[in-house]
C-alpha cells in the first residue's frame, strides 16, 4: 500500500523484465526474508485432499491462486449444488470481462448485508481463496447458520484485468502465491484511488453496487508494504478511526469489531494488530502514521457515505497459506459480528446520515508529538548492509523476534474549509453532474434564468502536476470574490444539507485533495485569455493600473516577486489583459459557485 514503494518495485520490475527469460519468469524473483514457523487452529479449516470441495488453491497448497475462468466455474458448480449460493453480474471491466458476485442467502424477507470485495489490486489476492473457503463451508459444510440475520455478498475478484496479468514479477515482495496479478486495471489506473473520480467502469460498477445494497459492513481485501514484523493479519478503517469523518460508525469499528475481529483471530492462532502504516519503512522504530482519508479509497470512501469499512492488510512476508486461513477467520468473525451488531451499526449509519459537519477538513500536517504509543510492538530484527545494487546500505531481515515501544504519529488541521449552503454547477459540466449522479448525490435543476449573490472562486498560480491515476491533476491557492451571479435555465443546485454533503463538499470544494478541481476535471480553465495587439493591451494596461488601486497593488506585489515575470513584457501584458473586468469567464475561473450562509 506504501505508494513510494510500489512506485520502485514498478521501476525495478520494468528494467528487469526486457532481461527476464520464460524460465526465470515462472520462478519466485528473490529471496524474501525467512518466514518464521507459524502453526495455528485456522488450519483446521482446510479441506482434505479428497473432499469434492476443494478449493484451487487448498488443492494446490496455496502454492498457486486460480485464474478467473476457474474461479467462476468453481462458484458456477457451487451455485448449482447449493440453494444457498447464487452468482449476479454487476459491471463490466475495460477489457469487456462480466464483473461477478456472489450472494449468499437463506432466503426470506431481506437481510442487510455483509459486501467483501477481493482483488482491487489483483495480486494481493488473500480475499478471493479465503471467500472461496469460506462459501463452501457455508454452503456444504454446516455454516449456513452465519446467514440467518445477514446476507453475504463476495466479489471474488474486483480488478479481473489486472488479475489475468499473472506474473512471477507482480508484487514481489508477497510470500506467495507464485504468480500474481497486476496492482491496476487494464487502462494502469489505480482502483483504490478511484471512489471520488470514478474514472473506470469497474468503479462505476463498485459504487452502483454499494449504492444498491447499503451494506451493514464493508470488507476490502489487501496485502500490505512496509516492514517485517511478527503479526500477520492486520486490519484498520478509514483515518485509522481516529481521524474519520463520522463518528457514530467509526467509533462502532473501534468499540465493536475490532476487539471482537481481534479475539477471533488471536483464538485461531493468529497475531492480529492494527495495521501498522510506517513512518519510514527503513526506520520502524520512528512510528507509524494515523491519518485522515479522502474518498478515493475504500475506506474513505465507505466514512464519506457513512458505511463501515474495513481495510484488511495482511503482511505481505507472511505465508500464502497462513494470509488466507486469517482472512478466513476474519471474514466469518465479520459475519458473526454484523448479525449480533446490525442494529446498532444501522443506527450509526442513521446518526451520521443526518449529521451535517459545517467544516471539511482540507490539510493536515503531523503532529509535534506523539498521540499515543504501542508500548511492545512485536517486530523482527534486521541488520545493514552495503548493496551492490543500490550502492548504499539496505536492510537485512533476520527473522528473529524483537519488541520495542512504537509511537503513533498524529495529524494535526492545517487547512479547514466552511461549507456553503450550496454549490451551484453550470449545465454544460456534463463529467461533473454524471459524477454526482453516479455517487447519489441529491440536487435539483432549475426551468428559468435566477439571479443569486454567489461565491465565484479564482485561482491563483494554478499549476499542473505530474500525471497520476489517469489525469494531469491540478494545485493552486484560491481567491474567493462573492458578487451577483446569473444562473442560466438548467443550472444544478447541489444542497449541503444532504446525507452525501460532505461527500458532495470533498468533490465540490476547490481547496479539497479530492476535488474535481484537483483531479483535473476541467482543462478549459487554465486556456489563456483572447488575446490582441500588444499597443491595445499596453493602452488597456496602463488604464487599468490608473483606475484599480489594488489591482496595481497586485500586479506591483508579482513584479517584486517574480523577477522572471517583471522581465517579460508578454506575460505582463497578459496578467493585466486577464484581470480585465468580466470579460474572461473561463480563464483560472473555477466552474462551480457556492452560495454561501
Amino acid at each position: 500500500m506504501l505508494i513510494t514503494f510500489s512506485c520502485r518495485i514498478a521501476a525495478l520490475i520494468a528494467g528487469l523484465s526486457c532481461l527476464a527469460t520464460p524460465k526465470i519468469m515462472a520462478q519466485t524473483v528473490l529471496d524474501l526474508p525467512p518466514a518464521r514457523p507459524w502453526s495455528g487452529r485456522s488450519e483446521q479449516l482446510i479441506a482434505e485432499p479428497s473432499d469434492e470441495w476443494i478449493t484451487p488453491a487448498e488443492a494446490a497448497n496455496f502454492q498457486t491462486t486460480p485464474r478467473y475462468a476457474e474461479v467462476r466455474a468453481w462458484l458456477e458448480r457451487l451455485a448449482a449444488a447449493s440453494p444457498l449460493v447464487t452468482l449476479h453480474p454487476f459491471g463490466r471491466t475495460g477489457e469487456g470481462r462480466e464483473l461477478l458476485y456472489v450472494r449468499a442467502s437463506r432466503g426470506g424477507p431481506a437481510k442487510p448485508v455483509v459486501l467483501v470485495q477481493a482483488g482491487i489490486h489483483a495480486g494481493e489476492i488473500d480475499g478471493k481463496d479465503a471467500g472461496l473457503m469460506l462459501l463452501r463451508d457455508i454452503a456444504l459444510r454446516g455454516k449456513a447458520h452465519l446467514l440467518d440475520r445477514v446476507d453475504l455478498v463476495f466479489v471474488p475478484v474486483y480488478n479481473i484485468d489486472g488479475h489475468e496479468q499473472l506474473s512471477a514479477w507482480n508484487f514481489p515482495q508477497l510470500r506467495g502465491p507464485a504468480e500474481k496479478g497486476f496492482e491496476n486495471n487494464a487502462r494502469n489506473r489505480n482502483l483504490n484511488r478511484d471512489y471520488a473520480k470514478a474514472d473506470a467502469p469497474e468503479t462505476r460498477a463498485m459504487i452502483g453496487l454499494l449504492r444498491g445494497l447499503d451494506p451493514l459492513l464493508y470488507i476490502d481485501c489487501h496485502v500490505s508494504e512496509g516492514f517485517d514484523m511478527q503479526h500477520d493479519i492486520t486490519f484498520t478503517y478509514a483515518g485509522w478511526g481516529t481521524y474519520a469523518r463520522h463518528r457514530a460508525t467509526a467509533d462502532w469499528l473501534q468499540g465493536s469489531f475490532g476487539p471482537a475481529a481481534m479475539r477471533a483471530l488471536t483464538q485461531a492462532g493468529h497475531l492480529p494488530t492494527i495495521y501498522p502504516s510506517p513512518i519510514d519503512t527503513r526506520a520502524p522504530a520512528k512510528g507509524i502514521r494515523y491519518s485522515p482519508e479522502g474518498p478515493r479509497y475504500s475506506t474513505g470512501y465507505g466514512d464519506f457515505i457513512s458505511v463501515p469499512t474495513v481495510l484488511v492488510e495482511n503482511h505481505m512476508l507472511k505465508p500464502y497459506r497462513q494470509r488466507v486461513l486469517g482472512t478466513y477467520v476474519l471474514l466469518e468473525a465479520a459475519l458473526r459480528i454484523a448479525a449480533q451488531d446490525a442494529g446498532r451499526i444501522a443506527a450509526a449509519k442513521a446518526t451520521d446520515r443526518a449529521s451535517r459537519p459545517a467544516e471539511l477538513l482540507t490539510r493536515w500536517a503531523p503532529a509535534p508529538q506523539p498521540i499515543g504509543w504501542v508500548e511492545q510492538f512485536k517486530g523482527i530484527a534486521f541488520e545493514w548492509y552495503q548493496s551492490p545494487a543500490s550502492g548504499r546500505r539496505e536492510q537485512r531481515w533476520l527473522g528473529q523476534p524483537i519488541t520495542f515501544r512504537m509511537p503513533i504519529i498524529g495529524q494535526q488541521p492545517t487547512e479547514s474549509v466552511r461549507l456553503p449552503r450550496a454549490w451551484w454547477v453550470l449545465a454544460a459540466q456534463a463529467e461533473v453532474l454524471d459524477r454526482l449522479r453516479l455517487h447519489g448525490i441529491a440536487f435539483e435543476t432549475i426551468t428559468a434564468p435566477r439571479t443569486l449573490q454567489l461565491d465565484r472562486v479564482r485561482l491563483l498560480n494554478p499549476k499542473l502536476l505530474p500525471p497520476s491515476e489517469g489525469r494531469v491533476p491540478l494545485a493552486a491557492s484560491f481567491v474567493h470574490e462573492p458578487g451577483p451571479q446569473v444562473l442560466p435555465a438548467g443550472s444544478v443546485r447541489v444542497p449541503a444539507d444532504q446525507p452525501n454533503g460532505l461527500l458532495a463538499a470533498a468533490l465540490l470544494e476547490p481547496e479539497s485533495q479530492d476535488s474535481f478541481l484537483a483531479w483535473g476535471f476541467f482543462p478549459e480553465i487554465l486556456s489563456p485569455a483572447p488575446s490582441t495587439d500588444d499597443f491595445i493591451l499596453a493602452a488597456l494596461g496602463e488604464r487599468l493600473l490608473a483606475t484599480d488601486p489594488a489591482l496595481k497593488a497586485a500586479f506591483e506585489a508579482k513584479l517584486r516577486a517574480e523577477p522572471a515575470f517583471a522581465a517579460d513584457p508578454d506575460a505582463r501584458l497578459a496578467w493585466l489583459y486577464a484581470h480585465a473586468g468580466p470579460g474572461h469567464p473561463y480563464h483560472w475561473q473555477y466552474p462551480i459557485m457556492r452560495e454561501l450562509n
